[in-house]
């Protein structure tokens, strides 16, 4: 097995050096199309992003930017329908008196 990995990791550096497009790559070495592909995605999953193999047993991670938003005030309340009645829900309400409310209008409808 770890033979034949070696010769697609051969064939991906080939044709990656080749400048030719992988239907032409594959043409001229009688591979099928999708044989390539499947190899070239093969590879880049066992490479981390800066080109180094990744060791399998590594986790992956990739870096995530978080950014805080700025809250947005709003007046409009939320307006909830249970059956015939509406609830207006502004921020800052109480979950649990919201949820109560639902639940005992839901019985009533």
């Amino acid at each position: 097995m770890e033979q034949h990995r070696e010769l697609w990791r051969a064939r991906v550096a080939d044709f990656r050096v080749s400048g030719l497009t992988g239907a032409a790559w594959c043409a001229a070495h009688q591979v099928k199309e999708h044989q390539l592909w499947y190899w070239v995605g093969k590879f880049k999953a066992d490479t981390d992003h800066e080109g180094r193999k990744r060791d399998s047993a590594e986790p992956r991670f990739i870096p995530v930017r978080v950014e805080e938003s700025a809250p947005q005030a709003t007046d409009k309340p939320l307006c909830v329908r249970v059956g015939p009645a509406v609830i207006e829900v502004l921020p800052g309400y109480d979950t649990d008196l919201l949820r109560d409310v639902v639940r005992t209008l839901a019985s009533l409808c």
